[in-house]
């Protein structure tokens, strides 16, 4: 009775019942974030679609509703109701002017929608919201209960495994590539301005494993004009991809052979794989790098251990984990104690890691 008289159980107890209680109103909101989670998702990719972000910049200034309409030829009811949406959600801005107009402009996250702006994420989302990549959601249950068995969400939904889909599906491929292109036009900069001194010095020839239509080499070429780049990746990917000055387009399997250069490059290529295949495609790349001087620069997400809060960059890592557990067979975004087992197993003395302004850190992997 003596501590009931001091009033602290009293007290605790009314400050758990209210903190439960703030919990349960919060989970009666967060609920149907999750409920409609995808209705975000397709309203964008309809924006993108539509094209209202390079309606406005392409302006100039703020639009009307009319103006807006008019431009991309779109219903002006249905329009106001899309605007209203992604408003609410402060994607795009509404000013009210002297005369009463109502207009509308761009945001730095509209921006992100732009189809060719420079920090455009638009590829990206058109490929992670394009149907091909939806369906192997369904059966991401069914992949967790297989308790160590093949059920790859991926080809339950279409037979065969990304890579080999891409390859007879040219439509889905250059959304892959468009994807990793716009991937590469943020990284990369990234790159250079936080460890490029260190990352690049003494580089003459760059090999980029799986670099697409040669995006990032395109980057790091006009950042760092001493380097001669070769883009590797499958030949169908090769067959698309444009001639640039200073790089070399060769066609070839990473698991097979990796043309030979000062230092090989490999940005969110890893992470499609097993640490069996890692450590087969890091082989490769240490035969084909000076022993004595070369190093293996792999761009990738680090997942960091214990809770991450969401809305934090490294968040998306988590994220990116999920992507990789529906559409690749054995892919995993990697803790650094798990990059460290790869890069060791391969073959590798040392390692460092540099953190940038990304999703992805670098790590620097030496023979």
């Amino acid at each position: 009775m003596g501590e009931l008289q001091g009033g602290k159980p009293i007290l605790e107890a009314w400050n758990n019942k209210k903190e439960e209680e703030e919990e349960e109103a919060q989970a009666q909101l967060e609920i149907w974030k999750y409920i409609f989670g995808y209705v975000e998702l397709a309203v964008i990719k309809c924006a993108i679609e539509l094209g209202i972000a390079d309606a406005i910049e392409s302006h100039g200034s703020p639009m009307t509703l009319s103006e807006i309409s008019s431009t991309l030829g779109s219903d002006p009811s249905l329009l106001n109701r899309i605007l209203r949406f992604l408003i609410n959600r402060k994607i795009f801005k509404v000013d009210k002017n002297s005369d009463s107009t109502t207009t509308y402009a761009n945001t730095p996250l509209s921006r992100r929608f732009l189809k060719n702006g420079q920090q455009s994420m638009a590829a990206l989302l058109l490929l992670e919201s394009s149907p091909v990549m939806l369906a192997p959601w369904h059966s991401l249950s069914a992949r967790v209960s297989a308790n160590g068995g093949l059920n790859f969400p991926f080809e339950k939904a279409h037979g065969e495994d990304v890579w080999a889909y891409a390859a007879e599906n040219p439509g889905h491929s250059n959304l892959i590539n468009e994807a990793m292109a716009c991937s590469a036009k943020l990284v990369v900069p990234a790159i250079v301005e936080g460890c490029g001194d260190e990352v690049f010095e003494g580089v003459q020839t760059l090999v980029d494993v799986g670099g697409g239509t040669g995006t990032a080499l395109r980057a790091l070429v006009k950042a760092c004009p001493w380097i001669r780049g070769i883009n590797f990746d499958l030949a169908h990917v090769i067959a698309v991809a444009p001639k640039i000055e200073g790089v070399e387009n060769v066609a070839g399997d990473m698991f097979l052979g990796v043309p030979k250069a000062d230092a090989a490059f490999l940005m969110w290529v890893l992470h499609d794989w097993g640490d069996e295949e890692c450590i087969q495609i890091l082989k490769k790349c240490k035969e084909a790098i000076p022993k004595e001087n070369g190093k293996v620069i792999i761009v990738e997400a680090v997942i960091e251990e214990g809770a991450i809060k969401q809305g934090n960059l490294k968040d998306v890592g988590l994220m990116l984990d999920m992507v990789m557990m529906a559409h690749t067979s054995f892919g995993k975004e990697r803790t650094l104690k798990e990059w460290e087992y790869v890069i060791k197993m391969a073959g590798f003395t040392s390692y460092t890691v540099k953190n940038i302004d990304a999703v992805q850190s670098v790590l620097l992997a030496y023979p």
